[in-house]
């Protein structure tokens, strides 16, 4: 008889413990992801980003990144003179503005993407010149759970060229 009903026991918990499951991938199933909402509200960022830096709302640029934002720029032939000017402005310079180009925008989950093209920065150097420089980048995104928002979470970006 203790058998029977160790052996009922244990089917019972076996036959919940199953449901539950089910339930749980019902659960995440009926979750559908509205890419195209996602991928405008990206946009809406990016966009937004674009605009402080042309308006030089410098300070608001952080509302655009997590608080824990990595991001690394190339290291070598004219972004190291942007990136001189831009530590220690001299003469007339300017960061003017940034267009970015994506070329491809990828919703991983409900929280992360990720981003990749091409990027010009627009600036005027000491001599009062306009000058271009351009990178190809590729970016992690992270939806911020205060407010909804996609924000940069990580970013890396090269001097080399995107091939087509």
């Amino acid at each position: 008889m203790k058998n029977l009903t160790l052996l009922l026991v244990t089917i019972f918990l076996i036959s919940c413990n199953e449901k539950n499951k089910q339930t749980e991938i019902k659960s995440m199933d009926e979750t559908k992801i509205d890419i195209q909402a996602e991928l405008a509200s990206i946009e809406e960022t990016r966009a937004g980003f674009q605009l402080a830096i042309k308006e030089k709302r410098y300070a608001d640029l952080r509302n655009y990144g997590t608080k824990d934002i990595i991001s690394l720029t190339p290291i070598c032939g004219t972004w190291e003179e942007y990136k001189r000017l831009r530590n220690e402005p001299v003469g007339s310079f300017s960061y003017d503005s940034l267009i970015m180009k994506p070329k491809e925008t990828i919703i991983v989950s409900d929280s992360i993407a990720y981003d990749f093209g091409t990027s010009s920065v627009y600036y005027t150097n000491e001599q009062g010149e306009p000058i271009e420089i351009e990178d190809t980048f590729l970016a992690i995104l992270k939806k911020d759970k205060s407010d909804g928002k996609w924000k940069l979470h990580r970013e890396v970006a090269t001097t080399n060229k995107l091939e087509k």
